[in-house]
């Protein structure tokens, strides 16, 4: 919200600087964002008249300018801006003038002409970003007054940054009720009384969104003159708010949404047909915006329609057809409330975003809209004349918004501020504050105003009491509570260990939206359908993720796409399963890489990535739970299907890994390898407890088999065939090598096993160990064919 300091002073005028003005907003949550001059540091600038203006002798593009300064005797003034022409009032430096770039006006000659000062565009005299030619002031304008008097510059443009929840503060009427709490001061509020009927002309209105729009109000203006400019005064308010001026009907709408805070808009009379329906948008209808842009109706979107068409987008934009012009004599002026849950995001579901939709959306008081019509009124017959109708309003209470009492304790806002505030001051804040107060007992029952959305929940009073009693003048205590040991499993692996361990693995960590690209989940998850977005960020971001892989992958596929050529990637997050209704959140964590298997280095051979080395990832975190672990074979469309596997941990399957399947790097535009992998946290996390074991005295024996088998046979058969023999001897079993090639058969391969032997009470003999090696090999003979490699 940007405002002239000047408007507000009007308003109300508190005997404080600017700076204690802008430091009293910030304090009381309205946080100036920019203070800035109306217009730099120049002088000798004031209002001139040119009476005469003649062709340069010597030169076709530049005037010879006579100009009445109020000096006396006429200014002759070189000017080379194409406006410039006889009777126009124009801003006139004079010799000594300092302009705002640091120029400083001299007596000069040009082409032989003399010239006693400069002509100036309100560009030249920081007014404005560009113009086209001189200034050209109203007729009316006073020759001699200087030209900071005549727009009085000597003012500060403010800018606050309010939060979502203080909407009431979008008009100088807002801030300024605060200003007037803040320094208890009334605020001279302009008076506004009702406009008399002219004529008893009205225009039908019948609203059949009632939850929308629950009161809409309307009045006819006939006979307005379109001749006329805006006055200065209303040009400049508009111009230090950042809103340009266009013509005075829509001049003063804006006006009165700057100063109430109320959006209003005006049709032309004669573009509508029939009467106003306030009502739903139909499928398939489509409407020409005032910013000419054409844009088909959403079902559902609330619109103002006249009997044939949408006349207006309701609370965000009106429509081209019905838009005041150079001809319109007769205009509909409206002024409505539009709840703000119903207005949530349909401006920018159209792409656009404007003063009205920012303050409907946030909420307007439902209560302003006659006073907020019969100040356009107003305004309106003394800038263009007319006659006005009677006012024609349709409203429902049942609709309309209620405030509730909320009940205040006295106690309560001790224990949340940290300090008592006394009973009258209480009263009196909230009283200034336009809320009524009934007292009872030691507590309060409070009714908000209607302009304060924000204000529902006891909490939401103690807020308002803390920032006009002032921040700094509530007491620094350390925080006191009652604290209690809250009981913390064993069993319970906390998410920082896994994060670390996979740092420690040269992973980076990463954060990706849970808002990911429809196309690239299908392709990831095809067949899984994830929640669509109502109200989306952009479509590559419309529905919920049902896996982390769509933003390990987009990340994967940004970076190589950016040069870099080895990626190491992971991400904790919650994935969303199911519908609106139904959905579960699902806490999981994954990884992604590709690339090479180290950093760029001469000590070891460059290699790339493979499956083992994702699979070894896994493993060490796994490792951390200290389960039962088992990777099995799957088919997942996404995965390459023979190197990608299901997690299972304890019998429970917990997750996958693997590379993609090479048609997904193709669909993705990806030239190598990536290896991913995801798993469930909460079973991560359910870790066993380590229990100790005795470590046997007596000394270990280690025999190695090298047994052939088929191709198909995986090392996890071997090993469950192997321990269903073994006694509790063994005390480990390790594969350490697979070959294939010459001397074995076609479609076998050999196994290198390592056999770990050891008693806790006693020495093994020879015969014992020679009897546990015969009887695993006849096991592995009889389960799965296997034989002794000679």
């Amino acid at each position: 919200m940007k405002f002239s300091e000047q408007w507000l002073r009007e308003w109300v005028n508190p005997s404080v600087s600017t700076d204690e003005l802008c430091h009293q907003l910030t304090m009381a949550g309205l946080e100036v964002d920019a203070v800035e001059p109306v217009a730099p540091e120049f002088n000798k600038v004031v209002v001139g008249k040119i009476l005469k203006a003649e062709r340069h002798p010597d030169a076709d593009k530049l005037q010879v300018c006579s100009v009445d300064t109020g000096e006396g005797e006429p200014q002759q003034i070189i000017c080379g801006a194409a406006n410039a022409r006889d009777g126009l009032m124009v801003a006139a430096a004079l010799v000594g003038a300092v302009l705002p770039d640091g120029l400083k006006i001299k007596k000069a000659k040009l082409r032989g002409v003399e010239s006693f000062g400069m002509l100036c565009s309100a560009k030249e005299l920081g007014m404005a970003e560009s113009a086209e030619g001189i200034m050209e002031l109203p007729a009316g304008a006073e020759i001699g007054t200087p030209i900071r008097d005549y727009y009085q510059l000597d003012d500060n443009c403010i800018e606050i940054g309010l939060t979502p929840n203080r909407s009431d503060c979008l008009g100088i009427a807002g801030i300024a009720r605060e200003v007037g709490v803040m320094n208890r001061m009334e605020v001279a509020l302009p008076a506004i009384e009702p406009v008399p009927a002219s004529h008893q002309e009205t225009l039908p209105v019948k609203v059949e969104a009632g939850a929308g729009c629950p009161r809409y109000v309307g009045r006819i203006i006939k006979g307005i003159r379109r001749d006329v400019e805006s006055p200065v005064w209303l040009q400049e308010r508009l111009r230090r708010s950042g809103i340009r001026s266009l013509d005075p009907v829509v001049d003063v709408t804006n006006l009165v949404l700057l100063e109430l805070g109320q959006p209003m808009h005006a049709f032309d009379l004669a573009r509508l047909n029939g009467g106003i329906t306030v009502r739903q948008a139909r499928e398939g209808e489509k409407m020409t915006l005032l910013n000419e842009q054409e844009v088909e109706l959403k079902a559902g979107t609330l619109v103002i329609a006249d009997d044939k068409a949408p006349v207006a987008l309701a609370g965000v934009m009106g429509g081209a057809d019905s838009a005041v012009g150079e001809g319109t004599e007769d205009i509909f002026l409206e002024s409505a409330f539009f709840s703000p849950e119903t207005l949530a995001g349909v401006a920018r579901s159209y792409g656009l975003h404007t003063d009205s939709s920012h303050r409907f959306e946030r909420g307007v008081d439902p209560e302003l809209q006659t006073r907020a019509i019969e100040r356009a009124t107003t305004l309106l017959l003394e800038l263009v004349g007319g006659e006005a109708g009677p006012l024609v309003e349709v409203r429902d209470d049942q609709q309309m918004p209620s405030r509730e009492a909320i009940t205040l304790r006295a106690g309560r806002i001790e224990r949340v501020l940290g300090q008592a505030i006394k009973g009258d001051e209480v009263v009196d804040i909230l009283t200034r504050l336009g809320m009524q107060v009934e007292a009872e007992g030691e507590n309060w029952q409070v009714v908000a105003p209607s302009y304060r959305f924000d204000i529902a929940i006891e909490v939401d009073l103690i807020e308002e009491l803390a920032r006009i009693h002032g921040y700094d003048n509530l007491p620094s205590h350390p925080p006191t509570g009652s604290l209690s040991m809250r009981p913390r499993t064993e069993r319970h692996l906390p998410l920082t260990r896994l994060r670390q361990l996979l740092v420690a693995r040269d992973y980076q960590e990463v954060i990706t939206y849970s808002f990911v690209d429809p196309e690239l989940q299908a392709i990831l998850e095809p067949g899984v359908k994830g929640v669509s977005l109502s109200n989306p960020i952009s479509s590559e971001m419309s529905v919920m993720r049902t896996s982390l892989l769509p933003g390990l992958v987009a990340t994967v596929r940004h970076n190589l796409n950016r040069q870099q050529s080895r990626v190491r990637i992971f991400e904790s997050g919650l994935k969303f399963i199911g519908s609106v209704n139904d959905m579960i959140q699902e806490g999981v964590l994954g990884g992604a890489l590709c690339g090479g298997r180290y950093p760029e280095q001469w000590g070891v051979e460059a290699a790339r990535v493979d499956y083992f080395d994702i699979k070894g990832d896994v493993e060490a975190l796994l490792a951390t739970h200290g389960g039962e672990v088992e990777f099995r074979p799957m088919n997942h469309p996404a995965m390459h299907p023979g190197q990608s596997a299901e997690v299972v941990l304890d019998g429970k399957a917990v997750g996958y890994l693997g590379a993609l399947h090479p048609a997904v790097l193709q669909k993705l535009d990806l030239d190598q390898a990536v290896f991913v992998f995801e798993l469930d946290l909460a079973s991560l996390q359910q870790a066993r407890i380590p229990a100790f074991q005795p470590l046997s005295k007596f000394p270990a024996i280690r025999r190695d088999l090298a047994i052939v088998v088929e191709q198909n046979v995986s090392a996890r058969e071997v090993e469950e065939s192997i321990r269903k023999d073994a006694s509790e001897i063994l005390t480990d079993l390790t594969l350490f090598d697979v070959y294939v090639g010459k001397g074995i058969d076609s479609g076998r391969k050999s196994l290198a096993l390592g056999l770990t032997l050891q008693d806790n009470s006693r020495t093994l003999t020879d015969e014992e160990v020679e009897d546990f090696i015969a009887k695993i090999v006849s096991g592995l003979e009889t389960r799965i064919g296997a034989t002794l490699r000679v």
